[in-house]
């Protein structure tokens, strides 16, 4: 059995056919998908929010995207901690910085990704994190906030360098690979993979995006969680069961024990 760690199944690309996309994937044997509720509209993030909870086999996190940190406020960080203190997250996220795009100004991306780190820690959930061309930064106030070895949260798509993996992994965080990991030039993060530790890996599909092979330039789905695993498995070198059971257990013990203990 697989866990999709990562999808936006509360986006409008699933609006017209969720149903079979849940079908699908159960049948393709994922058992679980962490549905992300990223936003700065309270809204947005209870359509998540309602769809885990219509679905038993769907867990949610919720958080500002970078994005969107120009649209925060404390009215939308307190709707989060009351979701998170509810019992209705497992995760705080996604949250991070996104330096590629400027729908943002960084200083403000930096602030809101700070204020979220410290919320999320006071309400004891993991973190989802987000980071693209903004290694150094992210690595500096993770540092200030995560640094104490604790399971921290997930490096969600990860296509960061491999120091910035060794950083992330000393600091608590389990490491997660997308579709990336089947593509023929991503050479860096098969690299990535083979060298971080069995009992730190996630698989997710960042769901409608980056579909894997053989399915790119398809809208992805959870279903296709599968395909990444099995680029996983030659990568680590090791049988496609063994990722499923041991990315199981990992996303297990990573949000459904924080839960417990945050409850």
């Amino acid at each position: 059995m697989f866990i999709d760690s990562h999808a936006h199944l509360a986006e409008a690309e699933f609006q017209s056919d969720l149903p079979s996309v849940l079908d699908r994937a159960r049948l393709a044997q994922v058992e679980r998908v962490l549905v992300i509720g990223d936003g700065a509209d309270p809204a947005k993030t209870e359509k998540a929010v309602l769809l885990g909870e219509r679905e038993e086999d769907l867990d949610v996190a919720a958080g500002i995207h970078p994005h969107e940190a120009r649209l925060a406020s404390e009215t939308n960080l307190g709707c989060l901690v009351r979701l998170a203190r509810s019992g209705r997250l497992v995760a705080w996220g996604e949250i991070g910085l996104d330096f590629h795009y400027s729908h943002s100004p960084p200083e403000e991306q930096a602030a809101v990704f700070s204020r979220q780190l410290a919320l999320a820690r006071e309400v004891g959930l993991p973190v989802v994190i987000h980071t693209r061309e903004a290694e150094d930064r992210t690595l500096e106030i993770l540092g200030r906030h995560c640094g104490n070895g604790d399971s921290a949260g997930v490096m969600h798509c990860f296509s960061g360098s491999l120091a910035m993996a060794r950083d992330c992994l000393e600091m608590g965080f389990h490491i997660s690979f997308s579709g990336m990991l089947t593509f023929p030039k991503a050479r860096n993060v098969r690299q990535v993979a083979r060298a971080v530790p069995m009992d730190r890996l996630l698989i997710e599909t960042d769901a409608p995006y980056l579909a894997p092979v053989p399915f790119r330039g398809k809208r992805n789905e959870p279903a296709f969680v599968v395909e990444t695993a099995r680029i996983l498995a030659e990568v680590k070198q090791v049988s496609l069961e063994t990722v499923a059971r041991c990315t199981t257990a990992n996303y297990q013990r990573l949000f459904h024990a924080a839960r417990e203990t945050a409850q």
